[in-house]
Protein backbone atom coordinates (compact mmCIF):
# COMPACT_ATOMS: atom_id res chain seq x y z
CA UNK A 1 0.00 0.00 0.00
CA UNK A 2 1.18 3.36 -1.03
CA UNK A 3 1.07 6.06 1.81
CA UNK A 4 1.58 9.88 1.59
CA UNK A 5 1.47 11.87 4.46
CA UNK A 6 1.44 15.75 4.40
CA UNK A 7 0.84 18.88 6.61
CA UNK A 8 -3.15 19.86 5.65
CA UNK A 9 -2.56 22.40 2.84
CA UNK A 10 -5.17 25.34 1.60
CA UNK A 11 -6.37 24.05 -1.90
CA UNK A 12 -2.64 23.74 -2.93
CA UNK A 13 -0.79 23.29 -6.11
CA UNK A 14 -1.16 20.49 -8.78
CA UNK A 15 1.95 18.56 -6.99
CA UNK A 16 -0.12 17.94 -3.74
CA UNK A 17 -3.13 16.44 -5.75
CA UNK A 18 -1.03 14.30 -7.54
CA UNK A 19 0.52 12.90 -4.31
CA UNK A 20 -2.87 12.08 -3.10
CA UNK A 21 -4.45 10.61 -7.14
CA UNK A 22 -1.40 8.18 -6.81
CA UNK A 23 -1.12 6.94 -2.85
CA UNK A 24 -3.71 4.86 -1.71
CA UNK A 25 -3.84 6.25 2.04
CA UNK A 26 -3.11 10.09 2.14
CA UNK A 27 -2.88 11.50 5.81
CA UNK A 28 -3.17 14.94 7.03
CA UNK A 29 -0.51 15.42 9.94
CA UNK A 30 -1.45 18.24 12.10
CA UNK A 31 0.08 17.47 15.06
CA UNK A 32 3.05 19.27 14.31
CA UNK A 33 3.72 22.97 15.11
CA UNK A 34 1.81 25.89 13.33
CA UNK A 35 3.77 28.47 11.42
CA UNK A 36 1.61 31.07 10.18
CA UNK A 37 1.82 32.47 6.53
CA UNK A 38 3.02 29.41 5.07
CA UNK A 39 0.00 27.44 2.94
CA UNK A 40 -2.10 26.05 5.55
CA UNK A 41 -4.13 28.99 5.62
CA UNK A 42 -3.36 30.38 2.20
CA UNK A 43 -2.66 29.80 -1.11
CA UNK A 44 -1.91 31.64 -4.43
CA UNK A 45 -4.08 32.75 -7.79
CA UNK A 46 -3.87 35.07 -10.26
CA UNK A 47 -4.76 38.94 -10.31
CA UNK A 48 -6.38 40.72 -13.30
CA UNK A 49 -2.84 41.80 -14.35
CA UNK A 50 -1.37 38.03 -14.85
CA UNK A 51 0.96 38.60 -11.53
CA UNK A 52 -0.12 36.53 -8.27
CA UNK A 53 -1.93 37.20 -5.21
CA UNK A 54 -2.95 35.39 -1.81
CA UNK A 55 -6.33 34.01 -0.93
CA UNK A 56 -6.62 33.67 2.36
CA UNK A 57 -8.20 32.08 5.13
CA UNK A 58 -8.01 34.06 8.51
CA UNK A 59 -7.01 32.39 11.83
CA UNK A 60 -7.70 33.59 15.43
CA UNK A 61 -4.89 35.37 16.47
CA UNK A 62 -2.02 32.88 18.65
CA UNK A 63 1.13 34.10 19.45
CA UNK A 64 2.12 30.34 21.10
CA UNK A 65 5.44 29.24 19.65
CA UNK A 66 3.78 26.02 20.43
CA UNK A 67 0.44 26.51 18.95
CA UNK A 68 -0.49 22.77 17.23
CA UNK A 69 -1.94 22.87 13.31
CA UNK A 70 -5.04 20.56 14.89
CA UNK A 71 -5.31 23.69 17.19
CA UNK A 72 -5.39 26.52 14.57
CA UNK A 73 -9.06 28.01 14.53
CA UNK A 74 -10.77 29.91 11.76
CA UNK A 75 -11.86 33.75 12.72
CA UNK A 76 -15.51 33.39 11.61
CA UNK A 77 -16.32 36.86 12.22
CA UNK A 78 -14.33 37.84 8.91
CA UNK A 79 -16.65 37.53 5.30
CA UNK A 80 -13.57 35.09 4.04
CA UNK A 81 -15.20 33.32 1.71
CA UNK A 82 -17.10 36.06 0.33
CA UNK A 83 -13.83 37.81 0.02
CA UNK A 84 -12.21 34.85 -1.56
CA UNK A 85 -15.15 34.65 -4.08
CA UNK A 86 -14.66 38.38 -4.99
CA UNK A 87 -10.70 37.38 -5.50
CA UNK A 88 -11.44 35.38 -7.91
CA UNK A 89 -14.46 37.12 -10.50
CA UNK A 90 -11.67 38.50 -12.89
CA UNK A 91 -11.52 34.72 -14.22
CA UNK A 92 -15.03 34.95 -15.20
CA UNK A 93 -14.48 36.83 -18.42
CA UNK A 94 -11.53 34.67 -19.54
CA UNK A 95 -11.27 31.13 -17.93
CA UNK A 96 -13.43 28.61 -19.33
CA UNK A 97 -14.28 26.76 -16.28
CA UNK A 98 -15.08 29.71 -14.50
CA UNK A 99 -18.88 28.43 -13.35
CA UNK A 100 -17.95 24.88 -12.91
CA UNK A 101 -14.82 26.00 -10.59
CA UNK A 102 -17.34 28.70 -8.56
CA UNK A 103 -20.10 25.88 -8.30
CA UNK A 104 -17.83 23.57 -6.40
CA UNK A 105 -16.06 26.41 -4.29
CA UNK A 106 -19.88 27.45 -3.52
CA UNK A 107 -20.35 23.95 -2.12
CA UNK A 108 -17.26 23.66 -0.03
CA UNK A 109 -17.74 27.27 1.21
CA UNK A 110 -21.77 26.13 1.87
CA UNK A 111 -20.41 24.22 5.35
CA UNK A 112 -19.40 25.97 8.39
CA UNK A 113 -15.94 25.03 9.99
CA UNK A 114 -13.95 25.85 12.87
CA UNK A 115 -10.76 24.87 12.14
CA UNK A 116 -8.15 24.95 9.13
CA UNK A 117 -7.50 21.43 9.17
CA UNK A 118 -11.40 20.16 8.78
CA UNK A 119 -11.64 23.02 6.29
CA UNK A 120 -8.76 21.78 4.52
CA UNK A 121 -9.36 18.11 4.36
CA UNK A 122 -13.16 18.70 2.91
CA UNK A 123 -11.75 20.99 0.44
CA UNK A 124 -9.30 18.28 -0.84
CA UNK A 125 -11.91 15.78 -0.58
CA UNK A 126 -14.32 17.79 -2.81
CA UNK A 127 -11.65 18.90 -5.24
CA UNK A 128 -10.56 15.37 -5.88
CA UNK A 129 -13.99 14.12 -6.50
CA UNK A 130 -14.51 17.33 -9.41
CA UNK A 131 -11.53 15.55 -10.75
CA UNK A 132 -13.35 12.35 -11.25
CA UNK A 133 -11.29 9.97 -8.29
CA UNK A 134 -12.35 9.52 -4.93
CA UNK A 135 -9.91 9.21 -1.56
CA UNK A 136 -10.35 8.87 1.91
CA UNK A 137 -8.52 11.86 2.95
CA UNK A 138 -7.67 10.88 7.11
CA UNK A 139 -6.40 13.17 9.50
CA UNK A 140 -3.73 12.22 12.04
CA UNK A 141 -4.51 13.69 14.89
CA UNK A 142 -8.11 11.15 14.55
CA UNK A 143 -6.27 8.05 14.13
CA UNK A 144 -5.45 7.19 17.83
CA UNK A 145 -1.41 6.26 16.95
CA UNK A 146 1.20 6.06 19.26
CA UNK A 147 3.60 7.51 17.00
CA UNK A 148 7.14 9.21 18.51
CA UNK A 149 10.46 9.84 16.49
CA UNK A 150 14.04 10.60 17.12
CA UNK A 151 14.19 12.57 13.66
CA UNK A 152 12.54 14.48 11.25
CA UNK A 153 12.00 11.60 8.48
CA UNK A 154 11.34 9.00 11.47
CA UNK A 155 7.74 10.49 11.31
CA UNK A 156 6.89 8.95 7.85
CA UNK A 157 8.93 5.76 8.53
CA UNK A 158 7.02 5.06 12.04
CA UNK A 159 3.67 5.59 10.81
CA UNK A 160 4.00 2.86 8.04
CA UNK A 161 5.43 0.74 10.17
CA UNK A 162 1.71 1.51 12.40
CA UNK A 163 -0.42 0.82 9.36
CA UNK A 164 -0.95 -2.78 8.43
CA UNK A 165 -0.05 -2.99 4.63
CA UNK A 166 1.86 0.08 4.40
CA UNK A 167 4.98 -0.59 2.15
CA UNK A 168 5.74 2.28 0.25
CA UNK A 169 5.90 5.70 1.26
CA UNK A 170 5.69 8.81 -1.57
CA UNK A 171 6.91 12.43 -0.32
CA UNK A 172 7.44 15.29 -2.44
CA UNK A 173 11.10 16.11 -3.60
CA UNK A 174 11.76 18.93 -1.54
CA UNK A 175 12.22 16.57 1.42
CA UNK A 176 14.33 14.59 -0.24
CA UNK A 177 17.57 16.42 1.80
CA UNK A 178 16.75 14.76 5.21
CA UNK A 179 15.25 10.75 4.83
CA UNK A 180 17.76 8.56 4.98
CA UNK A 181 16.51 5.33 2.57
CA UNK A 182 18.89 3.43 4.73
CA UNK A 183 15.84 3.43 7.63
CA UNK A 184 13.55 3.11 5.26
CA UNK A 185 15.32 -0.23 3.30
CA UNK A 186 15.74 -1.74 6.72
CA UNK A 187 11.84 -1.58 7.79
CA UNK A 188 11.40 -3.33 4.43
CA UNK A 189 9.29 -0.02 3.61
CA UNK A 190 10.43 1.44 0.37
CA UNK A 191 11.18 5.49 0.13
CA UNK A 192 9.99 7.34 -3.15
CA UNK A 193 9.84 11.05 -4.20
CA UNK A 194 7.61 12.40 -6.66
CA UNK A 195 8.42 14.71 -8.54
CA UNK A 196 5.91 16.31 -10.44
CA UNK A 197 6.76 18.14 -14.34
CA UNK A 198 4.44 21.26 -14.14
CA UNK A 199 2.46 21.27 -17.80
CA UNK A 200 1.69 24.36 -18.73
CA UNK A 201 -1.32 25.48 -19.36
CA UNK A 202 -3.07 29.22 -21.05
CA UNK A 203 -3.81 31.44 -18.54
CA UNK A 204 -4.76 35.49 -18.61
CA UNK A 205 -2.36 36.06 -21.06
CA UNK A 206 1.15 34.74 -22.49
CA UNK A 207 3.21 34.63 -19.27
CA UNK A 208 2.33 30.92 -17.81
CA UNK A 209 2.63 31.51 -13.42
CA UNK A 210 3.40 28.06 -12.92
CA UNK A 211 2.52 26.63 -9.13
CA UNK A 212 -0.26 28.44 -8.23
CA UNK A 213 -3.42 27.35 -6.21
CA UNK A 214 -5.56 24.26 -7.79
CA UNK A 215 -8.22 26.70 -8.12
CA UNK A 216 -5.96 28.28 -11.16
CA UNK A 217 -5.74 24.76 -12.58
CA UNK A 218 -9.29 24.36 -12.52
CA UNK A 219 -10.14 27.87 -13.91
CA UNK A 220 -8.82 26.86 -17.61
CA UNK A 221 -8.61 23.10 -17.48
CA UNK A 222 -10.96 20.43 -17.80
CA UNK A 223 -10.82 17.25 -15.39
CA UNK A 224 -9.66 15.21 -18.04
CA UNK A 225 -6.63 17.66 -19.15
CA UNK A 226 -6.14 18.21 -15.36
CA UNK A 227 -5.74 14.33 -15.02
CA UNK A 228 -3.46 14.30 -17.41
CA UNK A 229 -1.35 16.94 -15.57
CA UNK A 230 -1.75 15.04 -12.34
CA UNK A 231 -0.52 11.58 -14.34
CA UNK A 232 2.70 13.34 -15.62
CA UNK A 233 5.28 12.71 -12.75
CA UNK A 234 8.24 11.13 -12.06
CA UNK A 235 9.28 8.97 -9.27
CA UNK A 236 13.31 9.25 -7.94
Amino acid sequence: MKLGIMQPYFMPYIGYISLIKHTNMFILFDTVQFIRHGWIERNRILKPSGEWQYIQVPLIKNDGRDTIIKDVLINNKENWKNKILAQLQHYKKRAPFYFKTIKLLNEIFAEDYNDIVKLNQYSLTKVCEYLGFEKEIKIFSEMNLDITANEPDEWALNICKAIKGADEYWNPTGGMSFFDRGKYDNANIKLYFQEINITPYKQLDNQFEPGLSIIDVMMFNSPEDINKMLDNYNLL
